[in-house]
């Protein structure tokens, strides 16, 4: 998925109606991109599952701002089986 396909459930699920913020969730799920590739986790363009990872990631980047929110357990626990699916050499999408 690219950016601007991720920005939308992103924004659904920030529960974000305008437009006023989308440069700054199009930075975060940059950084999501870049914050998952450092757990070693290789995410794929086209991938559906990818794509919502990088959103729920960019979610959480967001609500820790805003809140300070530590890690969603969901978040660590996709990363996690992510990471063993990639090491196993099983597909993702």
């Amino acid at each position: 998925m690219t950016n601007n396909e991720i920005l939308i459930p992103l924004k659904i699920d920030l529960q974000i109606s305008t437009t006023a913020m989308d440069d700054y969730l199009l930075n975060l799920i940059d950084k999501a991109r870049m914050a998952i590739k450092t757990e070693g986790i290789t995410i794929s363009d086209c991938s559906i599952p990818d794509g919502m990872l990088v959103e729920e990631y960019a979610a959480y980047l967001y609500r820790h701002r805003r809140e300070g929110s530590p890690m969603p357990r969901m978040l660590r626990w996709d990363l996690n089986q992510r990471l063993f699916r990639e090491k196993a050499g099983a597909s993702d999408g």
